[in-house]
């Protein structure tokens, strides 16, 4: 559960990295609360409305958190913009998918011994 509260406390950082199970974690999490409130929402009685308020809270972090991982993975950030168009976010997920890259451009991988100072 940590990892989910750790992608909210960073919900604009889109500098560093996110390792891969900060990344998947986030994502299980995130889908499970939102089939909940999509079911549990008419279900009650609220509609929709749980689901949108929760989808608008959670953009920022979900998108921050794609782009750290994007970082982890050796590429750039803006990748995430292939997310735009349907088959894009299949190609987003795969890239996320990947190994940890030794490249160090986006800070050196958490917890190695010698980090370098914040830019």
């Amino acid at each position: 559960m940590h990892y989910y509260t750790d992608v909210l406390k960073k919900y604009a950082t889109f500098k560093g990295r996110a390792t891969r199970a900060e990344f998947w974690w986030f994502a299980l999490i995130d889908t499970v609360i939102s089939v909940a409130l999509y079911f549990g929402g008419p279900a009650l009685g609220l509609g929709m409305t749980p689901v949108l308020i929760y989808t608008l809270v959670t953009a920022l972090p979900n998108l921050a958190v794609t782009v750290r991982r994007l970082h982890d993975t050796g590429r750039s950030g803006w990748n995430v913009l292939w997310g735009i168009i349907p088959i894009g976010s299949i190609a987003v997920v795969i890239m996320c998918a990947g190994e940890s890259s030794a490249d160090e451009s986006h800070r050196p991988y958490p917890g190695t011994a010698n980090p370098l100072p914040a830019v």
